[in-house]
């Protein structure tokens, strides 16, 4: 299955980042009396511009930069920071889901009720990329360990989040497609415990949750690629 674990992310000073290791709180900083964080205008351009360097990035494997942002009325006063994007080369649906088929199948589509198994990726697009989930680990890395079991469901009960299921449920056997999911339809209640795919190892779900359950600037906008491996009729 494609994967985009191999692009690089350029990695911000502590003081500009919200990471679980981080020691700055947002708080003044007594050295020289200025605030962790640069001002909201500032930070709006910053998460804006860390979105576009994440965007280029995908570029060799199929995400190619957003040419138009969209208004997020939702989000107005609550300084987040981030303007939903839209991909020219990706399909968006009515419920705002975005997908590409990187690979389209040649079998069947799955049916109401019937299991699929699949294989899949998770990735942090809206907070600098961030992997949660690798199907193909890193030796010594933080998802070292046994291959990991394909994940599977039941098709209409609602076992995943709204975006999972309507992509897969659009997708034929054999098929690879990349989906970027608005908040809207991840995880319900931020978290990943109500609605599957959850990650596999602790790594993973410990960012995952970071950016779930922060209540601040971070874009939970999430990249997920998925291969549809197989259906299991009823």
């Amino acid at each position: 299955m494609a994967s985009i674990s191999s692009f690089s992310v350029p990695s911000l000073p502590k003081s500009q980042s919200q990471d679980p290791d981080s020691s700055c709180s947002g708080k003044r900083n007594d050295r020289n009396s200025s605030c962790c964080f640069p001002p909201s205008f500032e930070r709006r351009k910053m998460i804006l511009s860390s979105a576009a360097v994440i965007a280029g990035g995908f570029c060799n494997g199929g995400v190619s930069l957003a040419s138009e942002f969209a208004d997020m009325p939702a989000l107005r006063g609550k300084d987040y920071g981030k303007s939903k994007m839209r991909y020219p080369d990706y399909v968006e649906t009515e419920s705002g889901l975005q997908y590409k088929d990187l690979r389209p199948g040649n079998g069947p589509k799955p049916k109401k009720g019937e299991i699929v198994v699949v294989d899949w990726d998770g990735y942090t697009i809206g907070y600098y990329g961030r992997i949660f989930e690798a199907r193909n680990k890193t030796k010594g890395g933080s998802f070292e360990g046994d291959d990991k079991a394909f994940f599977k469901f039941r098709i209409g009960s609602q076992e995943v989040i709204p975006a999972f299921e309507e992509a897969v449920s659009g997708m034929s056997l054999g098929g690879v497609r990349r989906i970027i999911v608005p908040p809207e339809l991840g995880y319900p209640e931020s978290d990943y415990n109500k609605g599957g795919p959850r990650p596999t190892t602790f790594s993973g779900q410990r960012a995952l949750d970071f950016v779930l359950k922060n209540q601040g600037m971070i874009d939970k906008t999430l990249l997920f690629d998925i291969e549809l491996m197989k259906i299991i009729p009823n």
